[in-house]
């Protein structure tokens, strides 16, 4: 499958400021089944690995080797973020989001959620230059890094998400056909909240 997506240019400057977003951040569960449009998915993708205006990425990484790799859930399928063209690459064109859910020990809320952001870490990208000591290391703080963006980005739009580090890695990458070398580390659902 060759399908592409293109997505909206990001928005550089928003109705919220970053104190406010700061403020409005929670975690949140009750997420509607409404869709996102593409815009917001966009948006958040960005937020998480996109090309900022230095032309480096919107979270820091050790060294500039950029070891994470960003996968939407959506549900018309599972696709890859190419964070160099802000588009979004087709892997499959099933709903995969029931599985993600059974695969993240049956948090049904991950099966409602209209976006699941999969963040993924190619450890051997900066092993090759920090060592498989250090290495990992850096890539656990990179992602803390990215899913902040990504939970303040979604408080900046008016959506909840909450972050979810329970989940079965093997999986979560069979069941999104991810190369072997892109290790499942974080899983974001995000929509808008059913409660304010």
């Amino acid at each position: 499958m060759n399908d592409t997506r293109s997505l909206p240019p990001p928005r550089r400057e928003g109705a919220m400021s970053l104190e406010a977003a700061l403020d409005q951040r929670r975690t949140c569960r009750d997420l509607s089944h409404e869709p996102l449009d593409d815009r917001q998915t966009g948006q958040l993708l960005w937020a998480a690995q996109g090309v900022n205006a230095h032309g480096r990425r919107t979270a820091p990484s050790a060294g500039g080797l950029y070891p994470l790799e960003v996968y939407s859930v959506e549900p018309d399928g599972c696709a890859h973020y190419d964070p160099g063209r802000h588009l979004l690459r087709k892997l499959s064109e099933r709903d995969l989001r029931s599985e993600l859910a059974n695969a993240a020990l049956a948090q049904d809320f991950i099966a409602h959620a209209p976006l699941t952001l999969v963040l993924c870490a190619d450890f051997a990208r900066i092993a090759r230059r920090y060592g498989t000591g250090r290495g990992p290391r850096y890539v656990h703080i990179e992602i803390g890094h990215a899913a902040q963006n990504v939970l303040l980005q979604a408080a900046a739009l008016g959506l909840g998400a909450v972050p979810v580090g329970a989940f079965d890695d093997q999986a979560v990458q069979r069941l999104l056909e991810l190369p072997p070398d892109h290790e499942p580390l974080y899983l974001l659902p995000i929509g808008r909240p059913l409660r304010g």
